[in-house]
C-alpha cells in the first residue's frame, strides 16, 4: 500500500514538473505564431506613408506582429508614383536589408497601390520574394481613378470635391506636398487601362476566371512563390470615423458593385482570395484611422492569423 502511494506520488510529481516544465515552453509558442520564417514587408499604397509622428500607415499592426515573434519591415516608397518606380525603390530597400540583417527572402504585404508594387518586385526579384500578399490591391484598377481623371478641368486641376477622399489620406498621412501634378501620375498608374498594361507583363498569380481566385502557389521563372489576396466591401463602418462619409462619397462611382470605397471587390483579386468581402472600407485595412472601425473585425486580428498561415507553411 505504502509502495503504491508512493509510486502515485512520484508519478504526480513528475506531471507536475512536466506542466511546470511545459508552460513556459507553451507561453512562448503562443508569443510567436506570428513568427514566420522569412520578415515580413509592410508597403504603404497610393499617396500613403511609412511613419509620421510615431504613427504608423499600418496602425499598430506591425507593432502586434513584432510582439507575437514576427520580424518586421516597413518600406518606404515615393506615395505619388508609378508602380514601377515605388517598385523599384522596394527592391532597393530590400537589397539593403537582405545586405544587411542577411536576410534571404522577404512575405511582401502591399495596400492598395501596394498590392501591384509588391507585385512587381515579386516579377523582378522572385529569387527574394517568398509570398505577396494584396490588401485591396487595386489590380485592375479603380474606377475612382478612371472618373476622377476622365473630370479633369481644362486648366489640367481636379474637382476638389472629387478628390476629398484623396486628399482626407494625404492630410492623415502628414503628406504635405500633394499637387495635381503628383496626384495625377499616381491615379494614371491606377486607372483600368494603366492596370491591363501592367498585368500583361506580371501576369503570375492572376484570377484565372473573371472575379475569381488565382493560384495559390505559382511560379516565377524557377522561384515558387504564394500568393493571397484580401479586401473589404463595407463603406461606413463608424460614425465616429471622418473618413467614411468621403469613402462613401467615392463608393458612389462603383455604383451597385461591392467595394471599400475606393477598390472594388473583383479588383483586389491575386492569388488564393482569403477573404473578399470583410466588414472594412479602404482605411478599415489599415486599421485607420487610429483603429476606429466600429463594430467591424480586428483588422490586426487578420494580419497576425496570416503570418501564422505563412509561418506553418515554412515562410
Amino acid at each position: 500500500m505504502f509502495k503504491q502511494l508512493s509510486l502515485k506520488s512520484t508519478f504526480a510529481a513528475a506531471a507536475v514538473a512536466v506542466a511546470t516544465l511545459a508552460a513556459p515552453a507553451a507561453e512562448a509558442s503562443l508569443l510567436n505564431l506570428s513568427k514566420t520564417k522569412y520578415p515580413i514587408v509592410l508597403v504603404h499604397g497610393f499617396i500613403g506613408f511609412d511613419n509620421i509622428l510615431g504613427i504608423q500607415y499600418f496602425y499598430q499592426i506591425n507593432t502586434q506582429l513584432r510582439n507575437d515573434g514576427a520580424t518586421v519591415y516597413i518600406a518606404s516608397v515615393n506615395p505619388s508614383q508609378t508602380t514601377e518606380f515605388r517598385g523599384e525603390e522596394l527592391i532597393q530597400q530590400m537589397k539593403q536589408w537582405a545586405a544587411k540583417d542577411g536576410v534571404k527572402k522577404f512575405n511582401l504585404f502591399g495596400h492598395s497601390h501596394g498590392g501591384p508594387t509588391v507585385r512587381y518586385a515579386a516579377g523582378t526579384v522572385p529569387d527574394m520574394v517568398a509570398s505577396v500578399t494584396s490588401i485591396a490591391g487595386t489590380h485592375v484598377g479603380s474606377v475612382v481613378a478612371d472618373k476622377i481623371l476622365a473630370n479633369t478641368t481644362p486648366d489640367g486641376s481636379f474637382d476638389k470635391a472629387a478628390t476629398a477622399g484623396l486628399q482626407l489620406i494625404a492630410w492623415l498621412s502628414g503628406n504635405k506636398t500633394q499637387s495635381d501634378a503628383d496626384l495625377k501620375t499616381a491615379l494614371k498608374a491606377l486607372t483600368t487601362q494603366e492596370a491591363k498594361a501592367f498585368n500583361a507583363r506580371f501576369p503570375v498569380g492572376a484570377p484565372t476566371t473573371d472575379c475569381g481566385n488565382g493560384p495559390e502557389v505559382a511560379k516565377v521563372g524557377a522561384n515558387t512563390l504564394r500568393w493571397y489576396s484580401i479586401s473589404g466591401t463595407q463603406v461606413k463602418t463608424s460614425a465616429a470615423d471622418v473618413s467614411d462619409p468621403l469613402l462613401g462619397y467615392t463608393a458612389e462611382y462603383f455604383g451597385t458593385e461591392p467595394n471599400d470605397g475606393l477598390v472594388g471587390r473583383c479588383s483586389s483579386h491575386w492569388g488564393r482570395v482569403l477573404k473578399d468581402n470583410y466588414a472594412w472600407n479602404h482605411l478599415d485595412e489599415i486599421n485607420q484611422v487610429l483603429g476606429i472601425i466600429g463594430s467591424s473585425p480586428d483588422p490586426v486580428a487578420f494580419y497576425k492569423s496570416h503570418a501564422s498561415r505563412l509561418k506553418l507553411l515554412g515562410l
